[in-house]
């Protein structure tokens, strides 16, 4: 460690709109593969209806 007072220099290329688009692009993955999931979901929930109806007895 220095004991003298240095400049630091600091780099300012970072800009707020890189990170805000980066965030909004994980909210949009966020969102299809929440979308996703519901789909597979709604499809297994039907599978599963299917089924019981199949195996359901009809005869009185």
């Amino acid at each position: 460690m220095s004991t003298d007072k240095e400049e630091l220099e600091v780099e300012n290329d970072f800009t707020a709109e890189d990170s805000e688009d980066a965030g909004e692009r994980t909210v949009e993955v966020a969102k299809t593969n929440l979308a996703k999931r519901r789909m597979i979901d709604n499809m297994l929930a039907e599978r599963r209806l299917q089924r019981q109806l199949n195996d359901y007895d009809f005869d009185f």
